[in-house]
């Protein structure tokens, strides 16, 4: 990752910035040579240096060998740039060393700024709409929504604090022969079941409805195939297939009978899922269904017909034409009329738009196997005319996977989210209890001490993972207190609360230091980073990158902590700065985790 991003002044210019016009202005003295870019890297780690000039595409335009022109370059920037205290020169790389004096003025800066890092956004600016979540109303959320969830939210979340106003929406798929299906199994064998008369959420209920009709289906099939029937008529006459299909119709006329038992099994599902989404952690700013959207799209198939853009068959169907763009013909309006799948989604972002005109582009989190889905999406979007086509993203992620045998599933092969949220909190209850640190905790916090682990664990484990990488889930090993793990920094965050309770003096006032210790320079630098990583985060839509500079933040502020005594260092200035050095750091870990939808304890 390029670090240095041409970004807004956050606080004072960044370094690239106080650097670049002397450095400029010294190949035009040195060489009369005018330059316009300059091309700058992190100093690797086995070299002297806070940032690297470049050398080679000067070369370019200056005759001379990379190191005689980096020591020229070198000895003018220490001669007229107060920030650069030294340099070195290793083949075509001008490594730069700078002052102790600018990291401590920036720190000065940065101290007390509660919003470090974070972009207000401008009103004039157009707004981001993030789609995640999207359930059916059939069955509960599983471990796929777990990771839709998290990263829908989080990216939303580090959107909005790159400056940008964002609305968080899902689109829910509350209609169709699926939802058909665990209504007709309640009539059939539900015997007035409720939430509240059974005890069981919502979801779960429906869910296993849903379970029920799919056993009964394959009893039908079974008995229609021993009486002779080939599978596939089976499968199409099998009476409670047919009842299904019956009840859609009923729905799509409005029967009322029908449309009462849909409004009410939803809401139980819609219950649920709320209990689900409150204990992740996640929320939304406004809904769509599909009950209200399945028609959306149809009258811009009209539209689309008389620009050209669609092309009607024979038979009476309209399709689009994409081979010239290499992807294939697309359906979308069938031949008697009714819509697919696309034309639902065409509709839908139109509807959007309209309902919130502020809304300049939209991120989808959806599985990858959407992946063309959306690409013809966005370009029959593109085709129809609509500017903001271009602003449209396709947050695609992989799957999640879990070693066999480490959970069991309810139905054998779906992963339920809550089982998951409660044998993380489990596992984290197991693994505070062997470390024995919770002596002095009522049962209480000690509940909510797991919880936060338990599920920082989850989130971490799967946030900081590209999301377009497949993750192989392991409760236990996220839940490790060492590695790159949530408990990793969230104890780290504790350990530093724990540092500041322990400071019995005033360390509010800036410090007089004067020098740096190369630990806290070097802790410093890493906390320059941050509002560089939420734009790049932002930019990529990957909580991954902010999650991996919080574990080196962490990692770096670990070594700080074992090379220097903070509370029973002597010199009271030091004291104080390293104090306030802590304590930014954890303010920072904070921040950053609150991106990321993950709690930190203040003690551990």
């Amino acid at each position: 990752m390029t670090i240095f991003a041409a970004l807004k002044p956050i606080h004072e210019m960044t370094l690239p910035q106080i650097l670049t016009p002397s450095i400029e202005k010294a190949v035009k003295v040195l060489f009369d040579v005018t330059i316009d870019k300059v091309e700058f890297q992190t100093t690797r780690k086995e070299f002297e240096g806070d940032i690297t000039m470049v050398i080679f595409p000067l070369l370019k335009v200056v005759k001379s060998n990379p190191v005689e022109l980096g020591n020229k370059i070198g000895n003018y920037l220490v001669e007229n740039v107060a920030e650069v205290s030294r340099f070195n020169v290793v083949s075509g790389f001008l490594n730069i060393v700078i002052s102790d004096d600018y990291y401590l003025d920036f720190f000065g800066e940065i101290k007390d700024d509660v919003k470090f890092g974070f972009v207000t956004p401008n009103p004039e600016d157009k707004a981001v709409m993030v789609e995640y979540s999207s359930p059916n109303t059939n069955k509960p959320l599983h471990l796929g929504h777990v990771r839709n969830n998290l990263l829908g939210y989080s990216v939303a979340e580090i959107i909005k604090a790159s400056g940008k106003k964002v609305y968080k929406t899902q689109i829910i798929n509350d209609r169709g022969i699926h939802i058909c299906k665990s209504m007709l199994a309640w009539q059939k064998f539900g015997n007035g079941q409720t939430p509240e008369s059974t005890g069981l959420k919502g979801d779960k209920l429906v869910g296993n409805y849903y379970v029920a009709f799919d056993k009964a289906y394959k009893e039908e099939i079974a008995q229609l195939m021993s009486a002779g029937k080939t599978e596939e008529e089976a499968k199409k006459q099998a009476p409670i297939i047919l009842e299904a299909q019956e009840m859609l119709l009923k729905w799509e006329a409005g029967d009322d009978a029908v449309i009462t038992l849909w409004k009410t099994m939803n809401q139980w599902v819609y219950d649920g899922f709320a209990k689900t989404y409150k204990n992740l952690g996640v929320d939304f700013d406004c809904f769509y269904y599909e009950s209200n959207t399945y028609l959306l799209g149809k009258d811009v198939v009209q539209i689309g017909l008389d620009r050209g853009v669609f092309e009607k068959d024979p038979d009476g169907s309209v399709w689009i034409d994409l081979t010239d763009e290499g992807l294939d013909r697309k359906i979308v309006l069938r031949s008697d009329g009714t819509a697919v799948y696309m034309t639902q989604d065409i509709g839908t972002a139109i509807q959007r738009v309209k309902d919130y005109p502020d809304v300049g582009g939209m991120v989808y989190t959806v599985g990858n196997e959407q992946d063309y889905h959306f690409k013809v999406l966005f370009l029959i979007l593109k085709k129809l005319g609509f500017d903001w086509s271009k602003n449209l993203f396709h947050l695609s992620y992989g799957m999640v996977d879990l070693p066999s045998g480490k959970m069991k599933s309810r139905e054998g092969t779906v992963v339920d989210a809550d089982d998951l949220m409660q044998e993380m909190t489990d596992t984290a209850q197991k693994i505070a209890e062997d470390l024995g640190k919770l002596d002095s905790y009522s049962a209480d916090e000690k509940a909510k001490l797991y919880n936060t682990i338990g599920l920082g664990a989850l989130k971490y484990y799967i946030l900081k993972v590209d999301p377009k990488k497949r993750i192989l889930f392991n409760p236990e090993e996220s839940v490790d207190f060492a590695g790159n793990t949530g408990p990793f920094i969230q104890y780290t965050y504790a350990r530093i609360q724990s540092i500041i309770r322990k400071a019995n003096f005033d360390f509010s006032n800036k410090s007089k230091m004067t020098t740096l210790h190369e630990k806290e320079k070097e802790l410093v630098k890493q906390l320059e980073l941050f509002p560089e990583v939420i734009q790049n985060a932002a930019q990529h839509h990957s909580p991954a990158l902010l999650a991996n500079f919080t574990y080196d933040l962490v990692r770096e502020y670990n070594s700080f902590y074992q090379a220097v005594p903070i509370l029973g260092e002597e010199d009271l200035e030091k004291k104080i700065f390293r104090v306030q050095l802590s304590k930014k750091v954890a303010d920072t870990i904070a921040a950053s985790f609150k991106l990321l939808g993950i709690n930190v304890p203040e003690r551990m």
